[in-house]
This record gives C-alpha cells, sequence and structure tokens, in this order.
C-alpha cells in the first residue's frame, strides 16, 4: 500500500480527498444541522468549516442536505424530481455511462440485466468458491503471530481479492489493480490520475471481455457479457462503466463497512461476546453497523422541478446531499441513535441508500461480512482490541473507516 518513485500513494489521496484526519466525528454536527432543519440550505464544505472536493457538483445554482429520515426518504423515493444524472458530471467522466447516473425507465431496463449476476445462487457460489477461501487465506498471515491490524491485513485487501476473482483477473495483476480503482475514485482531489486509471481500465478490460466474449467462462465478466433481459443486452462501453464503478462500489465500501462493525463489536466487548456465543445475532449486528456508521454518509441527487420537502421550498436545479449518515441517527426514528447496539429492533437503515437506486451490490456486501467474522470468530480466540493501542477511532466526512485496527488474541 505503498507509492512507488516519486508518486504519491493514491490511499493516502482518496483519504484526504473524503475528510479521513480532517474529521473525526461529524454526528453531532449532523444532529446540529438536522435540528436547524431537515432539508437545509447550504453546503456540507460550507457548514463544517472545510474544503474537500465536491465531486462535480459545483455547478449547480443552489445546494441542499437532506438530513431527517423523513427527509431522504422522500428524496431517494422520488426519481423523477430527484434525479441522479448529475453524476455524468463528476464520477461519471471516469466510470463512463453507468447505472448510478441513469433514471427510469433506462435505470430499470439496465439495472434488470445487471441484476443477474447478483441472484442468491451467485452468491452461494461465490461464498463457497471464492469468499471464504480468500477470507481464511487472509487470516493464515497473522493466525500463528497473535496480534494483527484487522484493516490493513483482512478488511481492506479480501473485497478487492474477491472482486479480482469474480471478474476472473490473474492474481498478480492485484496491487496495480487496486491501485487503479483507488486511483479512479480519486477524481476529485487528482482528476489527471483518475482519467488516467479510467482509459487503462477500458483497455485492461477490453482484452479480457474478447476473450470472454468468444470463449465465456465461469466469471462475472462472462455472466455480463451473456445477460440479456428479452432483447436487451449490455454492449461493450456498459460492461466497461460497470465494472470500472464496481471497483470502488464493492471494494471501498465493503472495506469500511466490515471495518466500522469490526470497531463497534471491538468497543463493545460485552456484544462482541454475544455474537461470538450465538451467531444469530451476526445479521442483527451487521444491520446495526451499517445504521451507526456507514461507510458512504451521503449521496448526490440533481433537483429537475420546484418541489417542498418536509415544508422546505427546493428550486430546481439545486443539488441537494443526500446524508445517509444523518437520516440513520434521526432520534426521531431511533431511541438512542448514536449508540452501537447489536439488540436494538431491527428497522429499515439508509446505509444502501433506498428505493430505485437500492445498492445492487447489498447483498455480495452482507455475505463478505458475515464470512469475515465467522472466521474471525471461530479462528481467533479470545479476540479483542489490543489494551496498547491508542486512540483507535473511525475518521471521514464522506467516507468513514478506522485507518487501524489494532488486536491481540490467543495464537492458533
Amino acid at each position: 500500500m505503498s507509492a512507488t518513485g516519486d508518486e504519491r500513494d493514491p490511499f493516502q489521496v482518496f483519504d484526504a480527498s473524503t475528510g479521513s484526519g480532517v474529521v473525526r466525528d461529524p454526528y453531532p454536527k449532523f444532529a446540529e444541522l438536522r435540528r436547524e432543519s431537515p432539508m437545509l440550505k447550504g453546503s456540507f464544505n460550507e457548514r463544517f468549516g472545510v474544503n474537500l472536493p465536491d465531486m462535480g457538483y459545483t455547478m449547480a445554482s443552489e445546494k441542499y442536505i437532506a438530513l431527517s429520515y423523513e427527509a431522504v426518504s422522500k428524496v431517494l423515493l422520488d426519481g423523477e424530481t430527484f434525479t441522479s444524472s448529475g453524476y455524468a458530471n463528476s464520477v461519471g467522466l471516469v466510470f463512463g455511462h453507468s447505472i448510478l447516473e441513469m433514471d427510469d425507465p433506462e435505470h430499470h431496463r439496465h439495472r434488470a440485466l445487471l441484476q443477474q449476476a447478483f441472484g442468491i445462487r451467485e452468491m452461494q457460489r461465490w461464498e463457497e468458491r471464492l469468499v471464504g477461501p480468500i477470507v481464511n487465506q487472509c487470516i493464515d498471515a497473522f493466525a500463528k503471530r497473535g496480534r494483527a491490524d484487522l484493516v490493513r491485513e483482512l478488511a481492506f485487501p479480501f473485497p478487492i481479492k474477491v472482486i479480482a476473482g469474480m471478474l476472473g483477473l490473474p492474481e498478480a495483476d492485484l496491487p496495480q489493480f487496486h491501485r487503479w480503482a483507488v486511483e479512479l475514485i480519486s477524481i476529485a482531489a487528482d482528476p489527471m490520475k483518475g482519467f488516467a486509471a479510467s482509459q487503462t481500465l477500458k483497455e485492461y478490460f477490453a482484452g479480457i471481455l474478447a476473450q470472454r466474449r468468444a470463449d465465456p467462462q465461469d466469471d462475472f465478466i462472462s455472466l455480463l457479457a451473456g445477460a440479456k433481459v428479452g432483447d436487451d443486452t449490455l454492449d461493450d462501453d456498459a460492461i466497461f462503466a460497470f465494472l470500472r464503478l464496481l471497483l470502488p462500489a464493492g471494494a471501498e465500501t465493503t472495506y469500511r463497512s466490515s471495518s466500522n462493525l469490526l470497531f463497534g463489536l471491538l468497543t463493545h466487548p460485552e456484544q462482541l461476546d454475544a455474537v461470538r456465543a450465538d451467531r444469530a445475532l451476526m445479521r442483527p449486528a451487521m444491520e446495526e453497523g451499517l445504521r451507526w456508521e456507514c461507510p458512504l454518509t451521503s449521496i448526490q441527487r440533481s433537483v429537475a422541478r420546484d418541489v417542498e420537502v418536509c415544508g422546505v421550498h427546493v428550486p430546481e436545479g439545486a443539488a441537494v446531499s443526500v446524508c445517509l449518515g444523518a437520516a440513520n441517527r434521526d432520534d426521531a426514528r431511533w431511541d438512542r441513535p448514536d449508540e452501537f447496539d447489536v439488540f436494538r429492533e431491527p428497522k429499515q437503515h439508509m446505509a444502501f441508500a433506498y428505493g430505485p437506486h437500492t445498492c445492487l451490490g447489498m447483498h455480495l456486501a452482507r455475505m463478505e461480512t458475515r464470512v469475515a467474522l465467522n472466521a474471525l470468530f471461530d479462528r481467533l480466540p479470545n479476540l479483542r482490541l489490543d489494551p496498547e493501542a491508542e486512540d483507535v477511532h473511525i475518521t471521514g466526512l464522506g467516507f468513514r473507516a478506522p485507518r487501524a485496527l489494532p488486536v491481540v488474541f490467543d495464537p492458533s
């Protein structure tokens, strides 16, 4: 994870672009802003007093922030008024025309094609063939040591290995592949590297896709190449766009969500013990981790027509930051929202967004996290946060995760 020559470390560039190390805990400010208005005029940069990249929405004449659970729900359920098309002028410049920036009916048709690669049967196959072996391979490297950093040695590397394995990529390409992925999503901080990574990935995938169209294999790219609903299929550019999107969506957010859940459990040992002893608590623990510290705190929408949300007039042409993190800690919906509690009554949260654009890969993310947790519990007796570690915490404004999770355990 280090740079070579005079290159900047892309992982550090990406962390800096998302507020890592700049904003430690945004939730008190989120609550303050939500009390001011559920639909607030302004931007996070203004309200937090930071200067972080704005992901291309600076062209909007006015900016608003949806902060309450009700406001976020209304925005995400009304795709005609609050469109995703604004992403075309930001991350779409490097991803290509992907499902992220599509509105219905195009979005519905495209999602139906992509959904075929994320079915239950496919998830079961990837779990047995890929996710389990990769997680255990990571744990093998430190199981006898008695201590590890679960971010750098497990949560960070295993999701990108899973994505690469699903795509059928050579293992030797993994380090460079991950670097391209992070440079791609860091476009706001380093546009030139983002565009270069986008083109390089297209060229890289083009050779593989041509092979898969001629000779389909048992992998994700072959599934996309052969996907069909009625007369609809995916052309090469659509596949390239989705594969670029899959890198940050399938690797970055999963590493962060699993790290955040581990942090919650490790800093609440009694809950860690309960989940370890009763695996039926695994699902509620995962959902609580997602609610309490979602990996991506905000997504963006553009306003297609004048509208009123929670009593606030929002004009056509405005941009809306849809604050999933603030919605997930709305005290009008949850008691003690700032507390991590795996025993709380489960309710719909916003970590995977909501409505038509609900995260396509959420079942994969949940499966990966469940496999990783079960392996850790089964293989690392007496797993606990390193008592000598200082100031372990989650950080970031746009994307959130701990930078390290130092743990100790009984060597196996």
